[in-house]
């Protein structure tokens, strides 16, 4: 699936810090426990292209066309 399909499906999201000092981002669907830890420099880049994404996306509702963003190349640690 890709960022621009859209789907039916249905997900709990989580987001918070771990016991051994790394940040959760943890996704539950159905039949899917989805837990991805990452270190908290890893987690601020993130936040980041969270925030340009949505930049992006309002940008598009505007209609003022200014769309940017940029994929993750890093995986998530486990």
């Amino acid at each position: 699936m890709g960022i621009n399909k859209q789907s039916d499906v249905a997900a709990n999201l989580q987001i918070g810090p771990t016991s051994i000092g790394m940040v959760r981002i943890y996704v539950e669907a159905d039949g899917v426990d989805l837990p991805l830890d990452f270190d908290p420099d890893e987690a601020d880049e993130i936040a980041e292209e969270l925030r340009g994404a949505a930049q992006a996306a309002r940008a598009i509702q505007s209609g003022s066309g200014n769309v940017g963003g940029k994929g993750r190349d890093k995986g998530p640690k486990r």
